[in-house]
């Protein structure tokens, strides 16, 4: 496995033990602070075709060896995209993208990429046999329409979504039924992982993962409040299921990459004064107002990154 610490951002270096193990590890680090300010919630397609170039320098070539990048803060989501495009640049191969999040990130954005909709890019990978998201309870799944959602990745089948606990949610587009939701007088009802049970969800999961290769992408503000701190509102489950849920693909699928957001930092953002100011104020509608990051939350972030590196390190040899 090669190990990343991209720094786009100042979370990772606020968890100077973290990185000192990394670093122990055989981790390397990539400063991209000053284009991760332009990229952070959304960038323009100019800023994100140089990232990708940055990233492809910067990574190098994997020789046949899995990635594992941790990416700071859930704001830089998006980067995922690019980092799966390398992945399967070097292993054209179909593959499933499992999706770990207490958001969809589905909702169209034209002209670049958001941190909100960058799995529409991934489905539409040739090599993406679908993409499975895990964990989602925010109100993103309520109305999903109004608030711009991608409904026919589900339609199509690309996008399979299993909330961790949601109550339906009313659409006008008639999708019939999926795996993951059925259609009923203008109400999705989903599959919700509390509904079937933790272990008939893993079960079902790894019915649903019909490929050999997997990618995982996990934004760890689908963890309870307990065990993360973030700068999106928390999801509801636990990181002891999430390990769970990672060691069970690990044990029944081949895992070419993956990456871990989630991490707490103070919003900084690049870019003309019109683009930060759109920014900012997309920030104070959308994110909880959390204090700055103290002992206390880089503890918590921290010691939840320990434990992902343990079982990545496990799957990803």
């Amino acid at each position: 496995m090669q190990l990343y610490l991209l720094h786009l951002d100042e979370a990772l270096e606020a968890q100077s033990e973290f990185v000192r193990t990394c670093l122990m590890a055989g981790c390397r680090e990539i400063d991209v602070r000053d284009p991760g300010r332009k990229f952070r919630l959304w960038a323009r397609q100019a800023v994100v075709d140089d990232l990708h170039r940055s990233l492809r320098v910067g990574l190098g070539k994997a020789n046949g060896e899995p990635r594992l990048c941790f990416l700071g803060s859930g704001d830089f989501h998006h980067v995922s995209s690019l980092l799966i495009d390398l992945a399967l640049d070097e292993a054209p191969e179909p593959v499933t993208v499992i999706h770990i999040d207490n958001h969809p990130d589905w909702v169209h954005f034209s002209g670049g990429l958001h941190c909100g909709s960058w799995i529409n890019r991934v489905a539409d990978h040739p090599s993406v046999d679908r993409v499975i998201t895990v964990g989602v309870c925010s109100d993103d799944l309520a109305s999903p329409e109004r608030k711009g959602a991608n409904l026919g990745l589900l339609a199509s089948g690309r996008l399979e979504l299993y909330p961790f606990h949601h109550s339906p949610s009313r659409v006008k587009m008639r999708l019939g039924g999926g795996t993951s939701f059925e259609q009923r007088s203008g109400y999705l009802h989903w599959r919700t992982i509390g509904d079937l049970g933790f272990e008939r969800f893993l079960e079902l999961l790894m019915e649903r993962i019909e490929t050999e290769a997997v990618y995982v992408s996990l934004d760890k503000d689908v963890l309870c409040s307990c065990d993360a701190v973030t700068n999106w509102d928390q999801g509801q489950m636990k990181l002891a299921e999430v390990l769970r849920l990672l060691n069970e693909i690990g044990n029944s699928h081949r895992i070419i990459g993956a990456d871990v957001t989630g991490d707490y930092s103070r919003p900084r953002y690049g870019g003309g004064a019109w683009t930060r100011l759109m920014k900012l104020g997309e920030g104070l509608i959308d994110q909880p107002r959390n204090a700055q990051p103290d002992a206390e939350i880089i503890n918590i972030n921290s010691a939840a990154n320990y434990a992902l590196l343990d079982v990545f390190g496990a799957m990803m040899p």
